[in-house]
């Protein structure tokens, strides 16, 4: 029990309601003490007069309208009438004493009625109305003597500055109050005091005057004041409502919008602040049940200091009469529990519990809302880093890996190296077998575990499945040498190897973990991760096989690589992309006159990520694809292209292009090169096809007929690398020819060795038999022009003439070529030749 109502009052409050009270008793015993002078013919004797006084005071009291502001509830009265109409009547000195026992009477009977308040509290009130009415009678009187005194301007001017006095005592020193008992800046509730009494002061002004003049006129008109102080009331009244509901559902939209955040210590914390300012509470807690049964309560009060803390579920105690407590729910699903706490001398009306009772809706499904997105982002953050972690060991998973790893390839240079170390734990079938899956969990997970201590920055670890684990290494050193990178490498996984046969415990069995490690090293630009981890693991079972550790990835024991897979697929966008494939073209030139007797078209690639491909590099794989007859239509365009340009430009040289053996199988091959020679308008023998010696050896029906179809069309033969397959005179019987070509392996070794002399001079000594033309290639010195010239080769290339050059420039070449050329040029052809 607190009667008095000092318990939990800040110390400074209740040395403010003791200054308030001592200067209210010595102002009232200082007015009762001076001396009065009333008329001798006054009509209304003394005594009269104070209880006039006492009576208007507590009238003006009891005809209150109340409002909130904050956490407290002000009480809007007619106390400036009641000043303005006791000034007139009664003797100004005895006002704080009237005004004392007035708004004492008054504020006891509310306080005992309607608003429980406790008796510091009442006499803090009735104090400061004393002190406000004791200075509001000072500064009236310092400007007039308004007892009885005829209505004059003077007057209205001394009583309106009274009232002004008066209204801004009794507000600033509620404002400080509230400021001292709630933790809260003063101004704001000050302001909000004299915005909510403005239009209700102007009004008691105005009807204090009005009664001073009709007493003064006839105090007969004061019958027609009570129904018009009622209208007045009742309009003040329904604009304070009306004022209230407004700012309060304007906080309330503010409130309920805050609450729209993704994380519950936002949702709470805005509940917390949100209400405590909406409702003007004096604590606000908010209770939350968490998914994994625990709870946290949000504690906010009026001076917005906001703390939490776990606690235990709510009891079931019900509130007390200042306090709204509401169940926090979506359907059957209980998310908290929200406590709002009154002042006890202003508890809730029944628009403010509607309005509780919204807001708990909203932050109700605001708190819902959070800890589905907090459930949301667990999942989506464990559904992540499961889609790229292997469960059991917490590596990357092999998908990752293949990713992450291609990524790095792609950032290195193109030419930096890499290598890739593929780990295998030898017997761990063994130990599945013996002790159990769940040892043989412990031991990859142990396994793993010293991998990453081994691992270095920049580097990634992967568990590819079973007891297989990934390291790429991708800072390995480039100073040393080509070999030094492998020798890097390799000193790693021997290393590794070394770490991991540390002796360990897995299930109580003491054992040496034993791997096999295979080791790749390339360049970055020149496999992806899979091809990598392809060469790694054909390594790994060679250091199986070997009964060693560590094993380097050996090509030649490798059947097929995977690249070759890559490179189709990459030529499939060269061929779209028209601007990688690039013709280079090489004259051949007559020994005796330096006359062009044709140009060969070589294909080279420039690839954006491997540089420059020569046709070493590709043509064996396209050969072996479906991308054959793409590939060839392609590079036969791209040289009529260049041979219409030569004919434009007057230049009458033949131009060769190679054909591979496969193509030699679709009989639609002479067709579509005659569509492809009348799209550019080249005649049919500018054109020169050169095929192999082994394909001239084969007896496929489907061969010959589009060999002799093409023949027939005018499209010259050329039997490339001549003296290198199964050799047979009778091929150039069965189908004619126009030209041999000498292999260079022959050309490069015929000054040393007899019998590649001899094989050329066969070959040239054949064609000339046969009327056919003879073309040496891979000449590369003058030596090796005389030779071939001594043994009756008419024409040649190699780098001795030119190299392979583009086609912008092979023109200019061609041009000076014919022009510083002998009168008289050998045919291509012998006359009669068949």
């Amino acid at each position: 029990m607190d009667p008095l109502g000092v318990r939990d009052v800040p110390r400074r409050l209740l040395l403010l309601t003791v200054a308030i009270a001592l200067t209210a008793l010595s102002a009232t015993a200082i007015g009762l003490i001076l001396p009065t002078h009333l008329p001798s013919d006054a009509p209304i004797p003394a005594a009269a007069r104070f209880a006039i006084g006492v009576a208007v005071f507590a009238l003006a009291q009891l005809a209150r309208l109340r409002f909130r502001v904050g956490s407290a509830m002000v009480s809007i009265t007619w106390g400036e009438a009641a000043l303005i109409v006791s000034l007139y009547l009664v003797p100004a000195s005895w006002l704080p004493a009237a005004a004392l026992l007035g708004a004492g009477v008054a504020w006891a009977a509310l306080s005992v009625a309607a608003d429980r308040r406790s008796l510091l509290e009442t006499v803090r009130i009735v104090a400061s109305l004393t002190v406000a009415t004791a200075l509001a009678v000072t500064v009236a009187t310092a400007l007039g003597a308004p007892l009885s005194a005829a209505p004059t301007p003077e007057l209205a001017l001394a009583l309106v500055a009274g009232s002004v006095t008066y209204l801004l005592v009794s507000a600033g020193l509620g404002a400080v109050t509230v400021a001292l008992r709630d933790g809260v800046p003063m101004v704001p509730p000050l302001l909000a005091a004299l915005r909510g009494k403005l239009l209700m002061f102007i009004g008691n002004m105005a009807v204090g005057l009005v009664v001073v003049a009709l007493v003064e006129i006839d105090a007969r008109w004061l019958l027609l004041v009570p129904p018009v102080l009622w209208l007045l009331q009742q309009t003040y009244r329904h604009r304070l409502r009306a004022d209230q509901e407004r700012r309060t559902w304007r906080a309330f939209a503010e409130a309920t919008a805050a609450l729209n955040q993704l994380d519950e210590r936002g949702v709470a914390t805005a509940a917390v602040t949100g209400a405590a300012t909406l409702f003007g509470a004096e604590v606000v807690e908010v209770d939350v049940a968490r998914g994994d049964g625990r709870w946290r309560r949000y504690r906010g009060d009026a001076g917005g200091q906001v703390t939490d803390r776990e606690v235990s579920p709510p009891g079931r105690s019900g509130p007390d009469e200042h306090e709204l407590v509401r169940p926090l729910a979506i359907g059957i699903t209980r998310v908290g529990e929200l406590r709002v706490r009154f002042s006890r001398t202003a508890p809730p009306s029944a628009c403010e519990q509607d309005a509780v009772a919204a807001f708990s809706d909203a932050l109700a499904a605001a708190l819902h809302d959070a800890a589905t997105h907090r459930e949301l982002r667990l999942v989506t953050a464990r559904s992540s880093y499961e889609a790229i972690h292997d469960p059991l060991t917490g590596l990357l998973n092999r998908a990752a890996m293949l990713s992450k790893g291609d990524q790095a390839l792609r950032q290195r240079a193109h030419d930096h190296p890499v290598a890739l170390l593929l780990l295998d734990i030898d017997q761990f079938k063994e130990v599945n077998d013996t002790l159990g899956h769940a040892a043989g969990d412990q031991l990859l997970r142990l396994s793993a575990n010293r991998l990453g201590a081994l691992t270095r920055s920049g580097d990634l670890l992967g568990r590819l499945g079973g007891d297989e684990f990934a390291l790429l290494l991708t800072r390995v050193p480039v100073i040393g040498g080509r070999t030094a990178p492998m020798a890097y490498a390799l000193r790693q996984a021997r290393e590794i190897t070394e770490r991991l046969a540390a002796p360990t415990e897995v299930a109580g069995v003491r054992m040496s973990i034993e791997v096999s490690v295979g080791v790749v090293v390339a360049d970055a630009g020149t496999a992806d991760l899979t091809e990598l981890l392809r060469r790694a693991d054909i390594a790994m079972y060679q250091a199986k096989e070997g009964g060693g550790n560590v094993a380097s990835y050996d090509s030649s024991r490798d059947a097929a690589s995977t690249d070759q897979l890559a490179l189709l697929a990459e030529l499939r966008e060269a061929l779209a992309a028209d601007d990688q494939l690039v013709l280079a073209l090489q004259p051949a030139v007559d020994l005796a006159t330096g006359a062009p007797t044709g140009v060969e078209a070589l294909i080279r690639w420039r690839h954006p990520r491997r540089g420059w491909l020569g046709p070493n590099d590709f043509i064996r794989p396209v050969e072996n694809s479906e991308q054959l007859g793409t590939f060839t239509r392609y590079v036969l365009d791209k040289a009529l292209a260049v041979a219409a340009d030569w004919a434009r430009q007057g230049l009458d040289v033949p131009i060769s292009v190679n054909l591979s053996a496969r193509s030699l199988l679709d009989p639609r091959l002479p067709a579509e090169i005659g569509e492809a020679l009348r799209r550019h308008q080249v005649p049919p023998h500018r054109l020169v096809l050169e095929i192999t010696e082994t394909v001239m050896m084969s007896e496929l029906e489907v061969i010959d007929e589009v060999l002799t179809t093409l023949r027939s069309m005018g499209v010259q033969l050329a039997v490339d690398d001549f003296g290198t397959g199964f050799s047979s005179l009778s091929f150039v019987t069965r189908i004619a020819v126009d030209e041999l070509k000498v292999d260079r392996s022959f050309v490069i070794r015929m000054a040393d060795s007899p019998e590649a002399a001899a094989i050329v001079r066969a070959t040239v000594g054949l064609a000339h038999e046969l009327g056919l033309r003879v073309v040496a290639e891979g000449v590369e010195t003058a030596e090796q022009r005389l030779a071939l010239a001594e043994l009756g080769c008419t024409a040649a290339q190699g780098y001795h003439f030119f190299k392979p050059m583009p086609a912008d420039k092979i023109g200019a070449v061609l041009g000076s070529l014919l022009d510083a050329a002998r009168p008289k040029v050998l045919p291509l052809r012998a006359d009669g030749a068949s």
